[in-house]
């Protein structure tokens, strides 16, 4: 992981998303989910933010739009200086290799039909990247064994490798074009446990190789911790903690950050952590609640503050929080 993060690469701003999901006969909308709500990140040069929280809460939306594979409904997306949501698609062709994404699922990633060496070296005859079928044929042997796979694996087909071999392919494809960012949207969640660990690995070697910077996606917090150097913890579609991986393990500020990490399982058998809770389950996003969106099950919620005034993200010891009470 880089330490010399000093510039964002990729910046969001007031990013939202709102999914209609009735519409009159005449089209008008007649309901709607928020399903991401003003978010502020940056993601610096070379370093990896990771994004968490239960399912549902809006992190793999976030992702996509980070890369406009989504269009947001409000906000700003700027990519080194760039904003990119003023750009139609002859605009945003420059930046389409500059920002790539894997997914959680490599089989439904690839398509069945294409030899690894098809899936490899579309995107570089796509993007001019080889101008003949030897250099092309070199290049993804190249990239192959920059995933720890080797140069007969080329002709073979998805279904003939394992899912952790599958996901190299995929982050194969996503280097071929040589991104600067890369949103990892739950990478090792299909995987096996023992696979997981060498996929991460992996990420990592590569980030330090290439100097990439990730936006990691996961609900793994063990992983995420390996992985990031920030964290931001999401809540019914807003960062309801951002900090350095380290405080945020150590010093949880957020009720909802501390119940999250409580539910780490402890490799000691003979250490005791005290397990946190939460009352009832996540509102619907369809009918958020008033105030500060925890306060349902928060479990030192102040009524008349907390169910009436939502919380905006403040410093708090080194930490941006959006909790009244932190």
């Amino acid at each position: 992981m880089s330490e010399n993060a000093t510039e964002a690469l990729l910046s969001l701003r007031g990013l939202g998303k709102t999914f209609v999901t009735q519409r009159s006969f005449v089209g008008r909308a007649l309901a709607s989910v928020r399903a991401v709500d003003g978010v502020d990140l940056d993601v610096m040069r070379g370093e990896t933010v990771g994004l968490v929280g239960e399912s549902g809460c809006g992190k793999s939306t976030l992702g996509r739009m980070a890369i406009r594979l989504l269009e947001p409904t409000e906000g700003r997306v700027t990519y080194d200086g760039t904003d990119l949501t003023r750009l139609g698609d002859a605009g945003l062709a420059p930046f389409r290799r500059r920002m790539q994404i894997v997914f959680q699922d490599p089989m439904s990633s690839l398509n069945p039909r294409m030899t690894v060496r098809a899936a490899l070296g579309e995107p570089l005859r796509i993007h001019r990247l080889v101008k003949t079928e030897a250099e092309e044929a070199a290049k993804v042997d190249e990239l192959l064994d920059k995933v720890g796979l080797r140069k007969e694996h080329a002709s073979r087909y998805p279904h003939e490798f394992s899912g952790g071999q599958r996901q190299r392919i995929v982050i194969a494809r996503a280097l071929s074009v040589g991104p600067e960012l890369v949103v990892c949207d739950e990478p090792v969640a299909a995987l096996d446990v023992s696979i997981q660990a060498q996929v991460v690995n992996l990420l990592r070697d590569l980030q330090d190789e290439l100097g990439l910077a990730y936006l990691f996606v996961a609900h793994d917090l063990s992983v995420v911790r390996f992985m990031s150097r920030r964290v931001a913890v999401m809540y019914l579609g807003r960062i309801v903690e951002l900090s350095g991986s380290a405080e945020l393990y150590e010093e949880p500020k957020h009720p909802y950050t501390k119940a999250l990490l409580s539910a780490i399982p402890v490799p000691d058998p003979h250490t005791k952590r005290k397990r946190l809770v939460l009352a009832g389950e996540p509102p619907s996003p369809m009918n958020p609640p008033t105030g500060c969106a925890f306060h349902p099950r928060c479990p030192i919620a102040k009524k008349g503050l907390c169910d009436q005034e939502r919380p905006e993200l403040r410093e708090v010891r080194g930490a941006q929080v959006a909790c009244h009470l932190a």
